[in-house]
């Protein structure tokens, strides 16, 4: 029998408890009439240039053209978008696939299924008070670091890079209390020597001198299925047309960020981004296209899911792994690059 410790068992307890305090905040939405289009309610579980082939699939008005009104909504935190997707909230969650798994394992009716993912590398970066030109991760050790949730993607990738680099986590003192989304705050507040951080706040934190760049998670972990949207498995079947039509238009915005320069892309999402400086907007998209974040097609391979299980066995967040067919659909994005 499959079994989660303490942190996944009660994951789905807490999503739904949540559900009563969680509300959709409007970040952005498709502009034009809503005549003959079909609306979805899709939950972000972070605003981030990290996921810029979304929004410029937004701002391009990709969505419209494929027939969708679109609402988006920001969930800050995996367990929160979950919570909108399961309780209907929210048509579509777009977060890290562990949240899919941790709800399947505890025998849920109706399994959250995965069938685009966006992103290939990590996108946080190791934020400290001070520059360090020749950073090495052996400096981690015996320091505090604000390391996001327990069992959330950016805290169980960082414990994966440091053991890449021979380091047990136990060594480090990681702050596992705080979202990540909130962790950018807390660093600036004085908490923890290390931050691992998000963009655009990892740049934030060096333009008010609160912090510094020193490494790259998604360089150090390698290729890492780290983000995805995903459905109830009713949703897909009853809504198969219009998954199919935000699939294709996802697979646009795909196909933009990785024929378009930093500049050209920086433009389109700049909206998406009024808090952040035009110069700053493009050298972050620098940095994720450098580092080879997004990936050719949607296409969620059984590799990359398998990669995924073996992080969270590693994180001991997951004791067996579970089924890939069970958890993944590939069909739509196969259709989309067709």
């Amino acid at each position: 029998m499959i079994s989660l410790k303490k942190t996944g068992v009660c994951v789905l307890a807490a999503l739904l408890c949540a559900a009563a305090l969680t509300g959709c905040t409007q970040k952005g939405s498709t502009s034009g009439s809503s005549q003959n289009l079909e609306k979805v309610t899709l939950n972000e579980v972070a605003h981030s240039i990290f996921y810029a082939p979304m929004y410029v699939a937004i701002e391009e008005g990709y969505f419209t053209e494929e027939g969708i009104e679109l609402d988006l909504a920001t969930g800050f935190g995996a367990d929160k978008t979950m919570t909108a997707v399961l309780t209907g909230e929210a048509d579509i969650g777009f977060m890290g696939s562990e949240s899919s798994i941790y709800t399947y394992v505890q025998g849920i009716d109706d399994p959250v299924v995965n069938f685009a993912q966006l992103t290939q590398r990590a996108g946080n970066f190791v934020v400290a008070r001070e520059p360090v030109e020749d950073f090495d991760w052996k400096l981690l050790v015996g320091a505090e670091v604000l390391g996001g949730r327990a069992g959330g993607m950016p805290e169980m990738v960082f414990e994966y890079v440091l053991k890449k680099n021979g380091i047990d986590p136990e060594e480090v003192n990681i702050d596992k209390s705080i979202d990540f989304g909130s962790t950018a705050a807390a660093f600036s507040g004085g908490k923890g020597e290390y931050s691992i951080e998000f963009e655009p706040y990892a740049t934030s934190l060096e333009v008010k001198g609160d912090g510094y760049i020193v490494a790259s998670l998604g360089e150090a972990s390698g290729y890492v299925p780290y983000t995805a949207f995903s459905a109830t498995a009713s949703y897909l079947e009853e809504h198969a047309d219009t998954v199919q039509g935000f699939v294709n238009a996802l697979q646009r915005g795909l196909d933009y960020v990785n024929s378009h320069t930093a500049q050209e892309i920086a433009a389109v999402i700049a909206p998406q981004f009024t808090e952040t400086e035009e110069e700053n907007l493009i050298l972050i998209v620098e940095r994720y296209a450098a580092q080879d974040t997004w990936p050719e097609t949607l296409i969620f391979s059984q590799e990359s899911f398998e990669l995924l299980e073996q992080i969270l066995i590693e994180a001991g967040e997951l004791q067996e792994t579970v089924s890939y067919e069970e958890l993944v659909d590939t069909t739509f994005a196969e259709k989309a690059v067709e």
